[in-house]
């Protein structure tokens, strides 16, 4: 891997236990647009059936958003969530390769890369994504969020930030909040 410049395209990796990850990749997509980057998310777990607050404000700042899971793992069967990574990789594989973009945030491709109760290698298969980040259009940034990044991700790429959770209001039985999670 040839070394960290704004010229080739960054690849940012924020992981860990701690609350905001996405929240910090979202963040981003707002600096990024400011600056008048064209920005694309990628959201591998979470469900267009829900709605969240950053798809309702992205869609206003035309900020493109696309939510390609079905949701939480033990929701649905394990062959359900394998047919939407799969399409949601076939997907972001070709948006990536298409250049179009300046940045773009594959947001919880690590939870999905790390799903272990069931295969997914042959549809989300890590060598590919791997390859992906390697073989990107020159000046294209990637961020990857989500929790347990793989060991090989973290090595390629050029910042990973490790969210730690300190305190949690969960732990109070608070649960998500609208506005903060939602």
């Amino acid at each position: 891997m040839s070394k960290p410049s704004k010229e080739r395209g960054l690849t940012l990796v924020y992981t860990g236990d701690g609350k905001g990850k996405t929240t910090a990749a979202l963040g981003l997509a707002v600096r990024a647009t400011g600056r008048g980057m064209k920005v694309l998310v990628i959201q591998f777990i979470k469900s267009p059936q829900r709605t969240y607050g950053e798809k309702i404000i992205f869609d206003k700042l035309g900020i493109e958003i696309h939510q390609m899971g079905i949701g939480f793992t033990w929701l649905k069967t394990p062959e359900e969530h394998r047919e939407a990574l799969s399409a949601a990789w076939t997907y972001a594989k070709a948006r990536i390769m298409e250049g179009k973009h300046q940045l773009i945030i594959l947001d919880e491709i690590n939870n999905a890369l790390a799903i272990q109760t069931f295969p997914i290698d042959d549809v989300l298969p890590l060598d590919g994504v791997l390859d992906v980040i390697r073989d990107r259009p020159q000046g294209l940034h990637l961020v990857l969020t989500g929790r347990n990044a793989q060991p090989e991700i973290i090595a390629i790429a050029d910042l990973v930030t490790e969210m730690k959770p300190v305190k949690h209001y969960y732990e109070e039985g608070i649960p998500a909040v609208m506005g903060i999670e939602l």
